[in-house]
């Protein structure tokens, strides 16, 4: 242990502390010998403080200091001076004042760095992942951590503010359909049972519900077992709420002062509420999916009742087949080459569609080596239903609905990054409200929740959930910020008889309902309150709020897309004896 404990840290001293004595402890960022003198960067979380050796201060302290190098972990003590006209550093807080050291204790040696940790370098994500703790001492990463920790830290403070109770819920608990695959644990004690990990408190927070604590939050670690994309981890943290006699609107007041006071207090910037809100038929058809980027324009429209009447045979046929013609307007665009029109219609390819129809708007109308199948008067109208003027490129997919919703909502974003359209310094928050409560899978032959099997219907709309279950409204809302998903949450169904009507929907009968959720019926019947709530996804939140691409940037621990943790070789193999106690063999 150090005899100098530290009395400040490295980005703490100012012109105020000018011939204090003081103890500083940290990193060495950087060593330079001017042939008398040795200074250092020394670095902490707080920041940097340069400190001078002088070989006139004793043999043993500048010996010492000849042997400092990158990454050495050392304890100083010395006496704080000005900095020399001329050589103040303006890029650092402590920038006007220098350190010149009596004493220095080598607390511990370093290897040579994989990569340099004092700047933002252009490292690998694996190298970087591989050496997570180097990678986490580097300044960026801390300030993007502590930067989570004010984030996390608001929240918890507000939710007290309102009186809600930050209650834990079970890591381990019971498998149920949730939508994504468990985590299974298995059980030592139990053999042949499973716990699994949560992929949300969804039912325990609804239990809570019931047994009167009627506000709730948690900032919880999740589990889904999934194929991963850029911004999935198999191990996430949500905020999570929930409410009792509330309605819609008041989880959305609540969320949206929330998001009002994190822009305020974290980032220093004053957000508009109430957030606009969208209805999910809007959403899909103005923009292909149930996310819209709000911050530019380009709708999706549909000219399929403009289209029919030509001789195009593809549109033709597509139409004849319950599918539809719909496109977008790049504003602009018309100088694009055949091959960026190529390119185009290879991206929207990854996405189903099978072509992409287009229309080039000169002077003289639309031209396109398909406008013969068109008459005047049509090629006017699509002109017109476009909105389209000299200049424009009309773009087209033509198939079944959902792959023309995919294909053109991910054309309209790709547009809009590579047009420039988007203004990345915006924030734009939207509601998305009013989705089905129901989805109907076409390959399984079977009714689906489009948000969980808890989500309350409509009132309205209960007559006839069982003969026409697609027309019902779910009482759900989704927040949406510049065009991802932050969270999504809804009025829950709190009575067991809808809660069954809603599972035999679903094809859970009455004996399967109580196999997997008997103890969430078995309360409902005990005076369950109405009850509503949401889960916000932090760790997108601060991807978004710090204005980064890859939710890996702002987990302290993150795993690859392959789920494996490259610093701790995380999945690995068990030995045969932890095996057998669990009653587990491997085939």
């Amino acid at each position: 242990m150090s005899k100098l404990k530290r009395t400040h840290t490295c980005g703490q001293l100012r012109t105020k502390d000018i011939k204090t004595t003081v103890n500083l402890s940290g990193w060495v960022n950087s060593v330079r010998d001017h042939g008398g003198l040795i200074f250092i960067d020394l670095r902490d979380r707080y920041g940097i403080t340069q400190v001078v050796f002088n070989p006139d201060k004793g043999k043993n302290l500048y010996e010492t200091a000849q042997q400092l190098r990158h990454e050495y972990v050392v304890a100083i003590q010395g006496t704080v001076s000005a900095r020399p006209a001329g050589t103040t550093n303006p890029n650092l807080d402590t920038g006007e004042i220098e350190v010149y050291a009596d004493t220095i204790e080598i607390l511990n040696k370093s290897e040579t760095p994989p990569f340099e940790i004092g700047n933002e370098s252009n490292v690998s994500l694996e190298l970087r992942l591989k050496h997570r703790y180097l990678d986490l001492r580097r300044p960026i990463m801390q300030k993007r951590l502590i930067f989570r920790h004010k984030i996390c830290q608001t929240i918890r403070e507000y939710f007290d503010r309102l009186n809600f109770v930050d209650i834990e819920t079970p890591v381990l608990t019971k498998s149920t359909p949730e939508g994504a695959r468990d985590y299974l644990v298995p059980s030592r004690i139990n053999l042949g049972k499973f716990y699994a990990l949560p992929q949300s408190p969804q039912l325990f927070k609804q239990i809570l519900m019931v047994a009167g604590y009627d506000r709730y939050f948690q900032i919880v670690r999740c589990f889904r077992d999934e194929d991963l994309r850029a911004q999935r981890q198999p191990e996430f943290t949500q905020m999570d709420m929930e409410m009792s006699f509330v309605d819609e609107n008041d989880i959305i007041q609540v969320i949206e002062g929330l998001m009002a006071i994190i822009f305020n207090k974290v980032i220093g910037k004053k957000i508009a509420t109430p957030f606009p809100r969208i209805s999910y038929k809007e959403a899909m058809t103005s923009y292909g999916c149930d996310a819209p980027d709000l911050r530019f324009g380009m709708k999706i429209k549909d000219i399929s009742d403009i289209v029919k009447t030509s001789s195009f045979k593809v549109f033709l046929d597509v139409i004849k087949s319950g599918g539809q013609i719909r496109g977008l307007n790049a504003t602009g665009c018309s100088n694009y080459s055949r091959k960026d029109i190529d390119d185009l219609t290879a991206f929207v390819g990854q996405f189903g569609a099978k072509g992409l129809a287009w229309f080039k708007v000169e002077e003289t109308g639309l031209t396109s080596s398909i406008t013969k199948f068109f008459s005047a008067e049509i090629l006017e109208k699509i002109k017109q239903r476009m909105d389209a003027k000299s200049g424009d490129l009309l773009l087209f997919v033509a198939d079944k609905p959902k792959v023309v919703c995919q294909s053109l909502a991910q054309l309209r974003l790709h547009l809009g990054h590579k047009n420039k359209l988007i203004d990345a310094n915006t924030f734009n928050f939207s509601w998305v409200v009013d989705f089905p409560l129901f989805d109907y899978n076409e390959d399984l032959k079977r009714y689906e929740a489009l948000h969980h099997p808890f989500t309350s219907p409509h009132p309205d709309n209960l007559p006839f959930m069982e003969e026409r279950p697609l027309e019902v409204k779910a009482r759900a809302y989704d927040l949406v910020l510049n065009g991802v998903e932050l969270g999504g949450g809804s009025i829950r169904i709190h009575t067991p008889e809808v809660q069954k009507r809603v599972f035999r929907l679903l094809g859970i009968n009455d004996e399967n309902a109580y196999k997997k959720f008997g103890f969430l019926l078995d309360a409902l019947k005990y005076g369950a309150p109405p009850h509503g709530g949401i889960a916000l996804g932090i760790d997108r939140m601060v991807t978004l709020l710090s204005q980064l691409d890859d939710i890996r940037e702002v987990i302290a621990f993150p795993k690859t897309q392959k789920a494996t943790c490259l610093m701790t070789d995380a999945p690995s193999e068990v030995d045969a004896e932890q095996l057998k106690e669990l009653g587990i063999r491997l085939v």
